[in-house]
């Protein structure tokens, strides 16, 4: 059947389409797919593979896209779009949908609109986030007749076929087909909230990824979903063939504990780790090259420290899986059962030590005290919300790579003289101001109601123009140690 050889079919086709060099295209397909081919580019079989595929591709297509959603959520001041897939809860069966958490977070319920494909626009009864690996898990009421299936990412690799479905731009239902690039991309800056993505362990594809697509699902050749489409590395702002996905493996774990608990219960080891582990570094400890993860500090009464983990330790592998950096063992370990007792292989003075560690829940990050003896007075206006800038967020907010200062993400105002969405705060009072901290600390050198002048660069009808615009320092609120 040709569809059980769809992947070595489309590698073929794509082979003669390209340059024009049929012959080429097929010199190192495998025998029974050069055989149901003559190498005439304008032959019958070659125009029936074609078609053959095309529908295989429009059946799969046809089969997710009804269970793909869009979803549009309005924070108050800023509204953002992105799209999501239908499941079903295994617990009850009921249904649920999984998105991007940057989708959704900080909307009221009310203000998260789900179109579904038959046209019905529903809000969800309740929100499950999971800022670590930005996640989010809609509960809804409703019901609907088409839902997807999970797939196993970690049968794919480098080059399998896949699909994006969302709504880029807020185009519904757009289909766009890739392959896999690569696979494990972690320690990536994507710019997705206040908090760290700790678990990164991206699928890269050049299926056409754009605004809009952030929550919807990468879809394998059996129409299963084998990731969220999450972000994309551009510097426009578009697509550019580098985007990158949740696999569903992760996804699963992440939407099955937030299900089962509200939250997702980590596992912990309790160690820091070197992040400049270097090949040079690497050879000081008799390694042939960068691996494992090597230990700077042991917390007290963590696992690790009851297990014997020690400083300079290397942790080569856990539970029999090499052990590629530091990233890779965070993930790894945060991705395991609380309680659970794994093998740890490390190295210590040249020599390799099992230990057997047992994992506790990962502590939250801490929180000031709302009774904290000196608490921290907000500097920064109501509503306010700032980014330092990279290349790539400087380009899609219309300035040119290399422009450093704090992008304005969301904002109060319609005066002339206010802060506007995508301005980038260069200067405040003619002092540079490459983090929120340098801002503040040139705030808190103002009395409250104090106004403070800032130079922002503003993209207006394609082209930067420099304003001057005032930011004045709220008045202090006097805390009254009660809740």
């Amino acid at each position: 059947m040709l569809s059980r050889r769809l992947p070595g079919v489309l590698a073929a086709l794509c082979s003669l389409l390209a340059a024009g060099l049929p012959a080429l295209a097929f010199e190192d397909a495998p025998p029974e797919v050069r055989a149901d081919f003559d190498t005439s580019p304008s032959s019958p079989t070659a125009r029936y593979a074609l078609e053959q595929a095309g529908r295989e591709l429009s059946r799969i297509a046809a089969q997710v896209s009804p269970a793909v959603v869009h979803i549009q959520s309005d924070r108050g001041t800023t509204e953002e779009t992105g799209s999501g897939v239908l499941m079903r809860n295994p617990a009850d069966k009921t249904l649920i949908a999984v998105t991007n958490r940057h989708v959704v977070t900080k909307a009221a319920r009310q203000k998260i609109d789900i179109r579904l494909s038959d046209g019905r626009v529903v809000h969800p009864r309740a929100v499950l986030e999971d800022p670590y690996t930005d996640l989010a898990v809609l509960l809804l009421d409703c019901d609907h007749t088409h839902v997807a299936d999970w797939g196993d990412s970690d049968r794919l690799d480098i080059g399998h076929f896949v699909l994006a479905v969302g709504s880029p731009f807020g185009l519904r239902q757009s289909v766009t087909l890739g392959i896999i690039s690569a696979k494990s991309r972690r320690a990536l800056q994507l710019g997705l909230g206040e908090e760290d993505i700790l678990n990164q362990d991206f699928l890269q594809t050049d299926a056409a990824i754009n605004p809009g697509n952030s929550g919807g699902p990468l879809i394998d050749l059996q129409g299963h979903v084998v990731g969220i489409n999450t972000a994309i590395a551009s510097q426009g702002g578009g697509n550019e063939g580098i985007g990158f996905s949740i696999p569903s493996k992760l996804v699963r774990f992440v939407v099955e504990e937030l299900l089962r608990n509200g939250e997702v219960k980590r596992g912990y080891l309790g160690v820091r780790l070197d992040d400049n582990f270097t090949d040079a570094a690497a050879r000081r400890y008799r390694l042939d090259r960068r691996r494992g993860a090597r230990v700077v500090e042991v917390y007290g009464n963590s696992p690790a420290d009851v297990a014997g983990v020690t400083v300079d330790d290397i942790i080569l592998a856990i539970d029999g899986e090499d052990v590629e950096d530091e990233n890779h063992l965070i993930n790894r370990v945060s991705l395991m059962r609380v309680n659970s007792t794994v093998a740890i292989e490390v190295l210590r003075a040249g020599r390799r030590v099992t230990l057997n560690v047992t994992l506790k829940e990962r502590p939250p990050k801490r929180k000031q005290s709302r009774f904290d003896p000196n608490p921290k007075v907000e500097i920064l206006p109501a509503g306010l919300e700032l980014a330092s800038v990279t290349d790539s967020l400087a380009v899609q907010a219309g300035q040119a790579a290399g422009v450093r200062g704090l992008l304005v993400m969301q904002c109060r105002g319609d005066e002339p003289n206010d802060l506007r969405l995508y301005d980038v705060i260069v200067e405040a009072a003619r002092t540079p101001t490459p983090t929120v901290a340098e801002l503040e600390r040139t705030l808190r050198e103002r009395s409250p109601g104090e106004a403070v002048l800032l130079k922002v660069l503003r993209a207006e009808q394609g082209r930067t123009i420099e304003r001057l615009v005032t930011l004045t320092r709220p008045a202090d609120d006097a805390p009254d140690g009660t809740e």
